[in-house]
């Protein structure tokens, strides 16, 4: 009963202890030493070339701030890194132009990026022709 006992509290304190670490990391990231609410974030510069690891830069009032940022490399260039859609299904592929057409409406703008609502898309159709008796 003694050892029962024993575990239990040795559990609780194991409990207690990575709770109170959880505590400290996440005041540790809100600790950046700014005050400043208003901040506004340029956009993701690559380090090299147009995609990959790079810097954004930050202002507010007269301080200045730098954050690591990444650019996918299959990113719609058109649209920015910043800006999130959801896009409908692609379209029927039109016999004049030879090219299928799909919208997407404006998710969400990360960093107060400057995004279009409504964005539209192309891409050539499939020249492939699909074989629907392939278990024959």
């Amino acid at each position: 009963m003694q050892v029962r006992g024993l575990l239990l509290l040795l559990a609780l304190i194991l409990v207690a202890a990575a709770a109170e670490a959880g505590k400290n990391k996440k005041e540790k990231a809100k600790k950046d030493g700014s005050k400043c609410e208003d901040w506004r974030w340029g956009p993701c510069v690559p380090n090299s070339k147009d995609c990959g690891v790079g810097y954004r830069e930050g202002t507010c009032k007269d301080e200045s701030k730098k954050l690591k940022c990444k650019i996918p490399c299959n990113w719609k260039k058109k649209f920015g890194a910043d800006c999130k859609y959801k896009f409908e299904s692609w379209g029927g592929c039109s016999a004049q132009t030879g090219l299928k057409t799909r919208s997407g409406i404006l998710k969400k703008a990360l960093y107060n990026a400057q995004c279009e609502e409504i964005v539209y898309v192309t891409k050539p159709c499939s020249s492939k022709i699909k074989s629907k008796s392939k278990g024959q």
